[in-house]
């Protein structure tokens, strides 16, 4: 197995991942196109884990010059409890401190125990007094 950068060719089986991924929550953002936007803004620092030809690991990595974010951390079942997520995010903090960067969020939706075990086991600390919001970016007034 090999953990190497993503590039824009993974898109197809990145998306399988995904889909066949439990508490991993796709949106418009996830398009092949904003996929690409992703790796071009923050290039480098997205990773897939391949084993025979087969993508059978992804985390997106980034950061916005001041904090830095992992998304969609996602591990086969074929091929999870080896130490892949784990290299994911060790390789991404330290890339994203080479960077400057020395702090790092992740997004968990609520319903993913699984994932929240993982994070918690990994020494993260869950910010239970952030509430986040959202908006589109579309012209609109603000009331």
């Amino acid at each position: 197995m090999q953990i190497r950068e993503m590039v824009a060719a993974d898109y197809p089986a990145l998306r399988e991942l995904w889909e066949s991924s439990e508490g991993i929550g796709l949106s418009d953002a996830d398009s092949p196109g904003g996929f690409e936007q992703f790796l071009e803004r923050n290039p480098g620092l997205s990773l897939a884990a391949v084993d025979g030809g087969r993508l059978v690991g992804a985390a997106l990595c980034g950061h916005d010059g001041r904090r830095g974010y992992i998304h969609h951390l996602a591990v086969s079942l074929s091929h999870r409890r080896r130490g892949i997520a784990r290299a994911f995010v060790t390789r991404c903090l330290s890339t994203l401190d080479a960077e400057g960067i020395q702090k790092c969020h992740v997004f968990v939706l609520e319903e993913n125990t699984a994932g929240s075990a993982f994070w918690e086991a990994s020494g993260w600390a869950e910010r239970v007094e952030l509430v986040v919001f959202s908006s589109g970016t579309g012209s609109r007034e603000i009331p």
